[in-house]
């Protein structure tokens, strides 16, 4: 479900501090609700999964038209050494912190993984941006995910790429991405 922005920028998080000159694009809940000690199981739940694998298939197939262009127009190649990444702009003790578990498919970099908070970032032609999952306490005392999205687009190139993805993001990506969150973690406590 998606949320308003107070509900990521009223809260302590660490993230704060690290995104000047990011845009807050999104914020959502997850469909995970667990126990005050089941936020490394989200972490690596996240970091292991595909969207492009989903079971929507018009999401399915825009992540492999985007992945097809970037990869024609060279959008996806890393960018992060023309710019700093977050992760070395880290304060002491956040680069001391664990960075958290590499992805399998998407071309996010871990930055920092606390107790209740986990960041990645990617950085292209097109946008820098930053993955905020963070662990909260739901109205019934148990926790769920909360994700946030922050964007820092690419001069002109990346100000008309955010437009023109912005309608396809709200109705056909995050919706089944959101579902597809939810079976993998329904599933992962039917195993356990």
């Amino acid at each position: 479900m998606r949320l308003p922005k107070t509900a990521h920028s009223s809260r302590p998080w660490r993230i704060h501090e690290l995104t000047a000159g990011f845009r807050l694009e999104d914020v959502w809940a997850l469909p995970t609700p667990g126990g005050a000690d089941d936020f490394p199981q989200l972490v690596q739940l996240l970091a292991s999964g595909d969207p492009s694998e989903g079971s929507s298939r018009a999401a399915r197939a825009l992540w492999l038209i985007r992945w097809k262009v970037g990869q024609m127009l060279g959008w996806d190649a890393d960018h992060g050494s023309e710019r700093p990444t977050i992760r070395e702009r880290l304060p002491a003790d956040l680069r001391a912190a664990p960075s958290g578990p590499d992805f399998d498919a998407l071309p996010f970099t871990s930055v920092y993984l606390l107790d209740d908070e986990w960041a990645a970032e990617l950085a292209n032609r097109t946008v820098h941006g930053v993955m905020h999952i963070g662990w909260v306490q739901d109205e019934g005392g148990g926790y769920r995910g909360e994700m946030a999205v922050y964007v820092k687009p690419n001069g002109r190139l990346g100000t008309g790429y955010m437009a023109a993805i912005r309608p396809f993001r709200h109705r056909i990506v995050y919706p089944p991405i959101m579902r597809e969150i939810g079976r993998a973690w329904r599933a992962r406590a039917d195993a356990g």
